[in-house]
């Protein structure tokens, strides 16, 4: 396919460069001087989508989206397929989808799970909103850059089952980072915490996948300082994402609002930016009761 790429940062970069590994003649454009292998950049966006089969977008907001549809959306060919792969406001997404159903596209939003290591190595999970049609000329794109793709239902579908999952995330996040600092507190071996909750009925992908306490089960951003594997502002943003779509659909989600709170304070008030979003457990560690 010929294939448009719009946004080359951490994540859009390794995507566009997997596809063009392919075989997939893939042009590209960021607003930033980047070059990517495989990858003939463009002087516009509008540039980048002329002629393409398929466009890609990876960009850091619905505002973004917005903008960028405006201009990309004119320069494509009835029957291409807009796929948008940001993880934005659900409003935007089915915004966007509306302006590119009415110039004859196709549109799907796939906003991904797997971040910049699942980017590289393609192994991302993408959640899809949009028709059929639209979904199976970007399922072939999705098995290339990706190990798993679901059709979540209509427009903006693929952004409510990120949101939704990324606010069971936050949540699940903050209370086992509560417990070991409470097992800390109570005097509790964390191995023997691990051991007893990762198969009970406390276990989470949270404690089991990504355990926030150094040196206990496999393998994550707690045993690298906490460098981000998934940094404490993109939860944020994801659980702002939340409860902007929670107050538009008249939701009570009161755990996600919570989390919303913890993670701002986290990140703005105190030492949380730039760090994973599991260094919540350093913060617990060193607070109390008050």
């Amino acid at each position: 396919m010929k294939i448009g790429f719009i946004g080359l940062g951490n994540m859009g970069g390794p995507m566009a460069a997997n596809l063009a590994k392919a075989g997939h003649d893939v042009t590209g454009f960021d607003m930033a001087d980047v070059a990517i292998e495989g990858v003939t950049m463009a002087e516009s966006a509008a540039a980048a989508a002329t002629g393409a089969d398929v466009v890609i977008t990876m960009l850091p907001n619905g505002d973004i989206l917005r903008h960028v549809a405006s201009e990309i959306i004119p320069a494509m060919g009835a029957g291409a397929a807009f796929v948008d792969c940001s993880t934005v406001d659900v409003d935007s997404a089915r915004a966007v989808a509306d302006q590119a159903a009415a110039s004859g596209l196709l549109a799907v939003d796939a906003p991904v799970s797997g971040g910049i290591g699942g980017a590289a190595g393609g192994t991302l999970t993408f959640m899809a909103g949009g028709s059929a049609e639209a979904f199976a000329k970007a399922a072939p794109l999705f098995d290339i850059m990706g190990q798993k793709a679901v059709h979540c239902g209509d427009a903006g579908a693929g952004q409510a089952a990120k949101i939704c999952n990324n606010m069971i995330l936050g949540v699940t996040m903050i209370a086992t980072c509560e417990a070991f600092a409470l097992a800390d507190k109570l005097g509790l071996d964390r191995q023997k915490m691990f051991d007893v909750v990762s198969t009970s009925s406390g276990y989470s992908w949270s404690m089991n996948a990504y355990c926030p306490a150094p040196g206990v089960g496999p393998q994550s951003p707690a045993d690298n300082g906490y460098q981000p594997g998934f940094a404490a502002d993109l939860m944020l943003k994801d659980l702002r994402l939340s409860q902007q779509a929670a107050g538009s659909a008249d939701a009570d989600t009161p755990m996600g609002q919570l989390a919303e709170a913890l993670y701002t304070q986290f990140v703005d008030n105190e030492d949380g930016k730039g760090k994973d979003f599991s260094a919540m457990l350093p913060r617990f560690e060193k607070r109390g009761r008050g």
